[in-house]
């Protein structure tokens, strides 16, 4: 907001009567702020979207520690903001092309997917990594839950990782996730050829007002995040892109199952 108001780091801290130091640490999250102060800056950077600025005023009410803090220290941030992602969206929209989301990967196949990883884990390090994401999948058995849109690849249901055994579990439990009200599991069948962002796993975050949206994209040296409005464009676009050449959800679930039973 200052910046697209032109307004100088100097100008915003006489607003709150702050140091000039305190307003680059508010803004990278590196303190707090209250409400008040949300609403304050908003008022004098002229954003007149009160939605946003409400949606941004009960973030910054919310003092409470999440779990993932207890992580804080024995894994790398990014993998907590992911956690802080997941919780605080109204849905996740997930498209894979090799790997399974972790919100829906078992135990095995988990502990099958960090072994793969180069350099190889020490086996605390991967014990840590498997507890956190075990944890991640308690989201999904909140009360209130986020919508989970799931588009996975053929290719990702065919990796075998952890043997056959450890991979027809998994595809018995994605078939039971997909049972539940708030997640939806689509397939894209090899015959279905190309579509945007086939290369990349993605997870759009979608929060109680689209310019807190976030994408998430992974990579070999960690997480990346995206907030941009022109590059959520392009994602949101990417994402109708695969939904048209998935398949829907029941014969999906179909595709699925034929998959496990040949295991």
């Amino acid at each position: 907001m200052r910046t697209s108001a032109g307004i100088k780091t100097e100008h915003a801290a006489r607003l709150l009567n702050v140091p000039r130091t305190n307003v680059p640490n508010m803004e990278s999250g590196r303190s707090g702020l209250s409400p008040d102060r949300v609403r304050t800056l908003a008022a004098n950077y002229s954003c007149t979207d009160e939605e946003f600025v409400e949606a941004l005023a009960v973030m910054a009410a919310e003092r409470e520690k999440g779990w993932w803090e207890e992580y804080r220290g024995q894994l790398p941030d990014g993998f907590l903001d992911i956690a802080e992602m997941e919780w605080h969206s109204a849905r996740l929209r997930i498209t894979v092309s090799v790997h399974l989301p972790g919100l829906l990967q078992t135990e095995d196949h988990a502990r099958a997917v960090f072994k793969a990883v180069i350099p190889p884990l020490l086996t605390s390090a991967a014990d840590t990594r498997l507890a956190h994401r075990v944890d991640r999948q308690q989201v999904l058995d909140r009360p209130e839950p986020p919508a989970l849109d799931v588009i996975l690849h053929e290719a990702a249901l065919r990796m075998e990782f952890g043997g056959s055994s450890v991979a027809k579990r998994q595809l018995e439990h994605l078939l039971h996730a997909s049972e539940r009200e708030a997640v939806t599991i689509r397939v894209i069948p090899f015959k279905a050829g190309g579509f945007p962002g086939a290369g990349q796993s993605v997870v759009y975050a979608e929060s109680s007002v689209p310019r807190l949206d976030t994408v998430e994209l992974d990579s070999t040296h960690g997480p990346e995040f995206i907030d941009t409005e022109a590059q959520l464009g392009k994602y949101r676009a990417h994402f109708d892109a695969a939904e048209a050449v998935a398949l829907a959800p029941a014969p999906s679930r179909d595709f699925i199952r034929a998959l496990a039973n040949g295991l």
